[in-house]
């Protein structure tokens, strides 16, 4: 039996008290009571000021054809210049030639099939994050989409990471890949983004991340805002030289030799400008009513806790609706958000309460300086609102944990990857031909997280419920499904997840991207 799995009876269970097996580990340099994990890097150039650049709203991709029944997109990655900070153009990687990428909005029950193409010069893998899709298009690290013909395919050759790309059953296709998604799920904010084996970080960093929305009839049925009061809203971070280039501290910029960070680095990439949608601190103009605000920290290791300045004169700061996965089953009424990467958070935020003319501003109560701010609403005129919180937003299926007979434990700890310090999940570095665990479609698991750092846990294929967190109890940032968990420093974290009958290989992670590039994931086959 791995050393990770233990046999649970039906009815008794480990709980957590007890359960430190850090073997005296403690936070590291740099997770001090910032709450980060992570280095800063300082911008080398004058930045804007803040809540002077207008919001910006990714366009919604268009499909190329919905014949049979299927909806189909074409996307290509292409290296562009940016206009991030005014009157700058930043070199980037791209989807479409912006940032974020185009949104895809589906519908639940609609097969999607888009076709990725790479224009890039390096090898590109794509991965629909939360997105419950079959194991040939779920962006398994090692599935690359080298470059269209002329442009540079080369493979990490050092830290002996060459032979870990060694992998028999990898599918390496040329120029362009189909990913097919079923459309099988509930309605959520999901999104997609490079996971290319060892670069994931620098890829996410320099601009491949989008948005990807699934719509459904529950959704639909209920009075919320819509149209342009509901806006999504990517966060992200980023530090720049004097010319407007992006600073991340790889071992090779050029993305095709060696892999990983300098050492100073090795905690996460924290930069010193906050963007949403691409923008610094941006400024929305809305009306005064009811809005639907859906957050996503695309951040490589930036944790964020938002709260509202000030506070609306009546009423809570936010009624949270939905998380990773999709709608809460009731509404939660909260004064502040904490989303680690990769997280998402559905809320509605009552513009309405506050008087015309106010200015109201999201802050960041894990930041200092230039990243305490995220951005602003101004309320510029009234408006009639019919949209209200329903009482009941979904039905939502509670697993049951009596039912969970599998108790796999996974140690997130820093560890000696190939002789050099990296990431570690059980002590091993990410080997992508090693299957961690092998499961069963459709039986119930409990899976305990037990971290050195903060560790955002990212699970693929299976959404799971947080059912266990230390000593302090559950946060509303656990609530719902989830496909991403905060795992904080010291901490233990359980959760119980079903796997659907998509067999084949897929992984679990870190999504701190310096943590999983530099190792910090295992890999698992569904039965």
């Amino acid at each position: 039996m791995p050393r990770h799995q233990e046999t649970l009876g039906r009815r008794g269970f480990l709980g957590l008290a007890g359960v430190a097996g850090l073997g005296g580990a403690g936070v590291l340099a740099g997770c001090s009571g910032s709450g980060q994990t992570g280095q800063l890097i300082r911008s080398d150039l004058d930045l804007p000021e803040p809540f002077t650049v207008p919001l910006p709203i990714a366009p919604v991709l268009q499909p190329v054809s919905t014949s049979g029944g299927v909806d189909r997109y074409r996307l290509e990655a292409r290296a562009a210049d940016v206009e991030l900070l005014p009157g700058v153009r930043t070199p980037m990687l791209t989807y479409g030639g912006g940032f974020p990428g185009p949104t895809l909005e589906t519908r639940r029950g609609r097969p999607v099939v888009v076709e990725h193409v790479n224009s890039l010069p390096v090898p590109m893998v794509v991965h629909l994050h939360g997105g419950v899709v079959p194991a040939e298009s779920d962006g398994f690290p090692t599935d690359l989409v080298l470059p269209v013909a002329g442009a540079a395919r080369a493979r990490p050759t050092s830290h002996a990471h060459a032979a870990s790309h060694d992998d028999p059953q990898a599918v390496v296709t040329t120029g362009r890949r189909e990913y097919a998604y079923p459309g099988d799920q509930p309605a959520a904010l999901l999104w997609y983004h490079d996971h290319r084996m060892d670069f994931t970080g620098p890829m996410v960093y320099r601009g491949l991340a989008g948005m990807h929305v699934v719509r459904d009839d529950v959704e639909d049925a209920l009075p919320l805002p819509r149209g342009d009061r509901e806006l999504l809203l990517m966060l992200s971070d980023k530090a720049f030289d004097a010319d407007g280039e992006l600073v991340y501290p790889s071992l090779d910029p050029t993305l095709t030799t060696t892999p990983g960070v300098e050492d100073f680095a090795m905690e996460g990439v924290l930069g010193d400008v906050v963007l949403v949608n691409g923008a610094p601190w941006p400024v929305a103009e809305v009306d005064a009513a009811r809005h639907r605000l859906r957050f996503l920290n695309g951040s490589n290791a930036r944790r964020y806790r938002l709260r509202l300045d000030p506070a609306p004169p009546s009423g809570p700061g936010f009624v949270q609706i939905g998380s990773d996965a999709g709608l809460l089953e009731a509404p939660l009424e909260v004064d502040q958000l904490t989303l680690a990467p990769a997280e998402r958070v559905d809320v509605l935020l009552d513009l309405g309460a506050y008087p015309v003319g106010s200015e109201v501003t999201v802050v960041n109560d894990l930041g200092s300086g230039s990243t305490s701010r995220v951005m602003r609403f101004r309320v510029v005129r009234a408006a009639s609102d019919d949209t209200r919180v329903p009482e009941r937003l979904a039905e939502v299926e509670q697993l049951d944990p009596t039912e969970a007979t599998i108790l796999r434990t996974f140690r997130f700890t820093r560890g000696d990857v190939g002789g050099h310090s990296g990431w570690t999940i059980n002590g091993a570095p990410f080997d992508p031909v090693r299957m961690d665990a092998r499961i069963r479609s459709g039986e119930v698991e409990r899976w305990r997280f037990v971290s050195d750092a903060h560790h955002p846990v990212h699970v693929h294929l299976a959404h799971f419920q947080v059912v266990g967190r230390g000593s302090g109890g559950l946060t509303p940032a656990d609530a719902g499904w989830k496909d991403t968990v905060d795992v904080r420093p010291g901490e233990v974290v359980e959760v119980l997840l079903r796997f659907p009958d998509l067999p084949g290989r897929y992984v679990m992670h870190c999504h701190n991207l310096e943590h999983e590039d530099m190792k910090m994931m295992s890999a698992f086959e569904v039965l």
